[in-house]
């Protein structure tokens, strides 16, 4: 599986010649290899964009925020596409997956090999944006893609390193004030939209906010 991916990140998708090739290196029949590339949703069988959008629509995502729908949506109308389908300029390729284990930032989309959580229709579009943006100021635009990364999206600098810290009114730092700044285009940095910096509640700690009792600690009130 290793090498699979490692050929899909190579060559862009998962072609019969990269199975050929990694039933060659380990020395086993290769419909061992198509068995497992055919089967894991993870490997491209056909070639996607540059970005490749991964958006979960199981249930945690469909009832978290504004719910997965909404996001759905936004894409769609944005990028002119539907699951499935890549855009004309092989810019992004748009997939309905199942869930990426991010339910309590939900809803949340996988971008290549990132997630983006926390999401908005708003913050959503604003994302694309920025992707098609950071495309084109490099002369990334067209064609397929690897998985990302500094060398592909031409991003530079990382700005606001430190995330939305919580005060006593719960207000958290805005997204636009992280990310990456490269060639004059702003791009997001992976994780919750919404500011908090990973799934501690928005508006702050509702338990655990005094030590427990417990056997180390007698109780001073006089009840025992």
């Amino acid at each position: 599986m290793p090498l699979l991916d490692l050929g899909q990140r190579q060559l862009g998708f998962t072609s019969i010649s990269v199975m050929n090739e990694v039933a060659k290196l380990l020395e086993m029949p290769p419909m061992r290899v198509y068995e497992v590339a055919t089967f894991y949703t993870m490997y491209n069988r056909d070639p996607v964009g540059r970005f490749h959008l991964q958006a979960c629509t199981t249930t945690p995502c469909q009832l978290g925020g504004c719910g997965s729908d909404k996001i759905m949506a936004a894409i769609e109308d944005h990028l002119g596409i539907h699951p499935g389908q890549t855009t004309e300029d092989r810019m992004f390729t748009f997939s309905e997956v199942e869930c990426l284990g991010a339910c309590v930032n939900a809803p949340m989309v996988q971008i290549n090999d990132d997630y983006y959580e926390d999401l908005t229709p708003e913050s959503m579009v604003t994302l694309l944006k920025a992707l098609q943006a950071s495309a084109h100021a490099t002369g990334a635009a067209g064609g397929t893609a690897g998985l990302g990364g500094e060398s592909e999206t031409g991003m530079g600098q990382r700005t606001g390193e430190g995330r939305g810290q919580h005060g006593n009114s719960g207000e958290v730092e805005d997204q636009a004030a992280r990310g990456y700044v490269g060639k004059g285009v702003k791009l997001l940095s992976p994780g919750p939209m919404s500011g908090r910096r990973t799934c501690e509640p928005l508006a702050g700690l509702t338990s655990l906010k005094e030590e427990p009792w417990g056997n180390e600690k007698l109780r001073t009130d006089g009840a025992l």
